[in-house]
């Protein structure tokens, strides 16, 4: 869906790609709830490794860590991809960071959920389309306190923000990411449709 907006050569492309997969598929979550005595985050909850889920420990220092180290390597996949590849090889970078963190090679290629890499990766690439689908998930959380519902409404309105502001390229990754999430949160949405979803702040026991 990218490749005819890009004018990155193949080869850039796969670097590009490549960097932001190794940098996207870093289990902070993981790390991090090891690092806090909490014990292997992928046992309890979702099974996620994000920071919604390493919420669900108690630990609130560990999940805020988590969130600000997530969104930081997608952004920091972006920055790096552009500084070094150029602007086109940022998109691709992009792509690879959020599915190195959806499916990390290192865990059986099963990390988080996305919401936290794929704000970073929003601030890096066009940082007021990323406040507006931040304020959208925000809203979203204080009105229903349901992460997944308020991850799968921000990235539906993604890539019309990008739209509206003129940034067409940025906007049909959005749609791609978009579609990444809606796919990786389908027992989300199930639980969502019989009412069965938790709720944030709910701590989960170990499975």
């Amino acid at each position: 869906m990218l490749a005819p907006y890009l004018t990155v050569t193949w080869i850039g492309a796969a670097e590009a790609l490549a960097l932001g997969y190794l940098l996207g598929s870093i289990p902070f979550g993981l790390l991090l709830s090891y690092a806090f005595g909490e014990g292997d985050v992928r046992k309890i909850g979702s099974g996620s490794i994000g920071a919604t889920n390493v919420l669900r420990t108690g630990n609130k220092v560990a999940a805020a860590l988590t969130l600000l180290l997530d969104a930081a390597k997608g952004a920091a996949a972006v920055l790096m991809a552009r500084e070094l590849l150029g602007t086109d090889a940022a998109l691709i970078a992009a792509l690879g960071a959020f599915l190195g963190h959806l499916f990390p090679i290192w865990l059986n290629f099963k990390g988080g959920k996305g919401v936290a890499v794929s704000l970073g990766i929003l601030l890096a690439l066009y940082w007021p389309a990323a406040l507006l689908a931040f304020g959208t998930w925000l809203v979203m959380v204080a009105l229903f306190r349901i992460s997944s519902l308020s991850a799968l409404v921000a990235a539906v309105m993604t890539p019309v923000y990008m739209y509206v502001l003129h940034h067409e390229r940025e906007a049909v990754l959005a749609i791609v990411l978009a579609l990444l999430v809606f796919v990786i949160h389908t027992d989300n949405i199930r639980r969502l449709l019989r009412g069965e979803e938790p709720r944030i702040g709910a701590k989960s026991k170990p499975a």
